[in-house]
C-alpha cells in the first residue's frame, strides 16, 4: 500500500511540475543571460538581475530566490515567452522547476492523505469484519477463464 501511494504522488507531483511552470516551458523561448547586481528602485539596494536581450532590447529581471545566490557575471538562462519578455525567470532547478512553496504544500498534502487513508481502513466496523470472515474465496486456476 505505502509504495503504491508513494508511486501515485510522485507521479501526480510530476505531472504537475512539467505542466504548471510560468512561462510555459514547451512554449517558452530559452536565452543566455549574465546576472549583474542592480539598484533597485522599489527597495533602495541592490538585488541580482538576469540581463538578456530580445530583439535588440535589453532587459532585466529579478534573479532573486529563497537559498539561491548568484554572484556578479554569472551566466544563466532565463526562459520567457516571446510576447512578454519582461516576466522571464531564471531557468534552473531550484526556482524554476522546483519551489519551496509547491514542496512544502505537496508534503503537507501527502500526510494528510495518508492519514486519511489510514483513519479509513483502520478500524473497520464489526459487520464488515464478519462479512469479510463469512466470504468463501473459490480457489482458481491463474489462467482460467
Amino acid at each position: 500500500m505505502y509504495k503504491g501511494i508513494a508511486l501515485l504522488y510522485v507521479a501526480c507531483l510530476a505531472f504537475y511540475i512539467l505542466y504548471s511552470r510560468e512561462p510555459d516551458f514547451f512554449d517558452g523561448e530559452k536565452s543566455p543571460a549574465v546576472i549583474h547586481w542592480l539598484a533597485d528602485s522599489t527597495e533602495n539596494k541592490t538585488i541580482p538581475k538576469a540581463v538578456f536581450i530580445h530583439d535588440t532590447i535589453t532587459y532585466a529581471v529579478d534573479a532573486r530566490y529563497v537559498l539561491r545566490n548568484l554572484p556578479e557575471n554569472k551566466k544563466v538562462q532565463v526562459i520567457y515567452i516571446a510576447s512578454k519578455p519582461q516576466k522571464a525567470v531564471v531557468y534552473s532547478w531550484w526556482g524554476y522547476w522546483i519551489t519551496w512553496q509547491e514542496i512544502l504544500v505537496s508534503f503537507i498534502l501527502l500526510v494528510a492523505l495518508f492519514q486519511i487513508a489510514v483513519a479509513v481502513t483502520n478500524r473497520p466496523t464489526p459487520e464488515a469484519l464478519l462479512e469479510q470472515m463469512n466470504t468463501n474465496k473459490v480457489k482458481r486456476r491463474k489462467y482460467d477463464l
